[in-house]
């Protein structure tokens, strides 16, 4: 033994790839993650939010990401190295699920939709779209509240592992006013 009791082991060097310990390559896609500083989407929508716009009963409802950013909607992507390692994580929305306050169960779409323009008229939106079968007339402040709920869902890999991290929903909401055509008439 060595003088004072003392017991020398020399290890070979790390095998690459090796983060040492306390290098978690999940931990690091954690963080690849938080630095994406992920966004709920902004809501696109016809009928328009607010107190001045009316949508109508039966009429057709268009949602979309608004300016879809790789922050709101993906894909983004982000590295972060620790310990001799380095791990990348990118970041897509899986689906939107649009809650449309009516009660009818949610509308899931899985693309960023499609945004309105006037050409397209009365048609439904060939994407991600709602018909409202009844008035917000009876509901708080007379208007239904609208919830798009962004899934995310990160692959990451590095340090010799990879994996698939689902996060819990963004949301985002409006307020939609829906009336009857009669109301249009007076």
């Amino acid at each position: 033994g060595a003088p004072g009791g003392g017991e020398y082991t020399w290890l070979p060097a790390d095998p690459p790839g090796y983060g040492g310990p306390g290098v978690n390559p999940r931990d690091l896609a954690e963080q690849a993650i938080a630095n994406m500083n992920l966004e709920p989407i902004t809501i696109g929508i016809v009928p328009k939010p607010g107190p001045n716009s009316l949508g109508i009963v039966g009429m057709p409802t268009w949602m979309w990401v608004d300016n879809p950013a790789g922050n709101t909607f993906g894909p983004i992507s982000e590295s972060v190295s620790a310990g001799g390692i380095t791990v990348t994580a990118t970041g897509q929305v899986q689906q939107i699920e649009w809650s449309m306050g009516d009660g009818t169960a949610p509308v899931v779409c899985t693309t960023a939709g499609t945004a309105y323009a006037d050409h397209y008229g009365k048609q439904d939106s060939p994407t991600c779209g709602h018909r409202y079968e009844k008035t917000s007339w009876d509901q708080p402040d007379h208007t239904f509240t609208v919830t798009a709920s962004s899934y995310w869902v990160v692959n990451w890999s590095g340090g010799g592992q990879s994996g698939t991290i689902s996060l819990d929903p963004l949301e985002q909401s409006v307020d939609l006013r829906i009336g009857e055509a009669q109301v249009l008439t007076q």
